[in-house]
């Protein structure tokens, strides 16, 4: 984007997303109170629902399809939201965009978001929890790269500095000899399990860049109702692609057995399948409040940080192996990081002075006397 129409991260022109009057009352402690629930809804349910599909596969699990279906099979959850917003403005503009259109949007990011499920429960298969999370922190490069050709995203100095650490990282850990795939797993399949959660880490990145633009070039609206429904019905659509698939694959005769056989017992089975969808449509949850308050840029910086996080977790629930070569991803994923979030920081202060300096001129010419 040009200066002018950078998306600061901590502010967001009221015009433009339709913020309903009940959130321009809350105070200033209010909105940080809804802002720090909104990323515990979107680190906590990330890190969560990946611990979740790791221990779906260690106990017994092996269903790559019913996996992918977890990931959107509780969006109605998400409902509940749609249905808490107040009425639309009576003075709110309509969409411009056929209901063919809308439909035709749903279905095309929907079959996206199925692929690039299917293609992470593959990467969880044969690889570590710690592993996956630092291979999935390249979406941000891939971001700033989609961002750049088809959001006209401004290439900086510290973004392309971010986008090589980024890909540094990655390439330590497909280099890395000492590799703690779980158990059975071959090195050829640690191979493919890289490649899939590479694939969809740059999947979802182009997804995020898909959907900006449909919001600002084709939809043209970007309330919060307007992201929800986004939300849901491009999860039903997924949900719906998981199904065929994992009837056509014939992987749904090998669920019964598959919960018969699962080491912590049929209950647990269930819980675990259950807990991973609802965790997933936490994270949904915490991605589109943050989109509402504050920005989808600090949305998408939100979901990359947790992934610096699930490491951790994954250290302290699984004790996955962190080598040297590991953490040493993690701190250059880290840096990475700090250097995209250092860029969006010095765009929101150039658009924040700009926004000033309007206002100043704009106050000046009021008070100046008519001639």
């Amino acid at each position: 984007m040009s200066d002018n129409n950078q998306e600061p991260i901590l502010a967001k022109e009221e015009s433009v997303v339709g913020i309903p009057s009940p959130l321009l009352k809350l105070k200033s402690w209010q909105w940080w109170v809804l802002v720090s629930v909104n990323i515990f809804f979107l680190i906590g349910g990330q890190a969560a629902s990946v611990l979740l599909g790791r221990f779906y596969y260690d106990e017994g699990g092996n269903s790559k399809w019913m996996a992918t279906l977890v990931q959107t099979a509780a969006f109605p959850i998400l409902y509940i939201p749609l249905l808490l917003l107040p009425p639309s403005s009576p003075n709110a503009e309509p969409s411009s965009c056929s209901l063919k259109t809308i439909v035709l949007i749903y279905l095309l990011l929907g079959v996206i978001i199925a692929g690039d499920n299917m293609l992470y429960s593959v990467g969880l298969l044969y690889l570590s929890a710690s592993t996956y999370s630092l291979i999935c922190a390249t979406q941000l490069a891939f971001n700033a790269v989609f961002s750049y050709f088809i959001n006209a995203q401004k290439f900086t100095a510290l973004i392309l500095n971010s986008v090589v650490l980024l890909s540094f990282s990655a390439a330590l850990i497909a280099l890395n000899d000492d590799a703690d795939a779980p158990s059975g797993v071959s090195s050829s399949n640690y191979i493919v399990g890289f490649v899939c959660t590479l694939a969809a880490s740059a999947l979802y990145s182009l997804l995020l860049s898909l959907m900006q633009f449909s919001f600002e070039k084709i939809l043209k609206r970007e309330t919060f109702s307007v992201v929800l429904e986004m939300q849901i019905y491009t999860s039903l659509v997924a949900t719906c692609v998981a199904v065929i698939g994992l009837f056509a694959s014939g992987e749904w005769r090998k669920l019964h057995g598959e919960m018969v056989g699962y080491h912590k017992g049929q209950a647990s089975y269930v819980l675990t399948l259950a807990g991973t969808a609802v965790t997933w449509q936490v994270c949904s949850v915490g991605v589109v409040g943050l989109i509402f308050l504050v920005s989808s840029l600090f949305s998408n910086v939100i979901s990359t940080l947790s992934l610096a996080v699930t490491p951790l977790a994954a250290l302290a629930v699984f004790r996955d192996k962190m080598s040297g070569v590991k953490i040493m991803s993690m701190l250059i994923a880290l840096w990475g990081f700090a250097s995209y979030v250092y860029q969006n920081y010095l765009d929101d202060l150039k658009v924040r002075r700009a926004r000033q300096q309007a206002q100043a001129q704009a106050g000046r010419e009021r008070s100046d006397p008519p001639c």
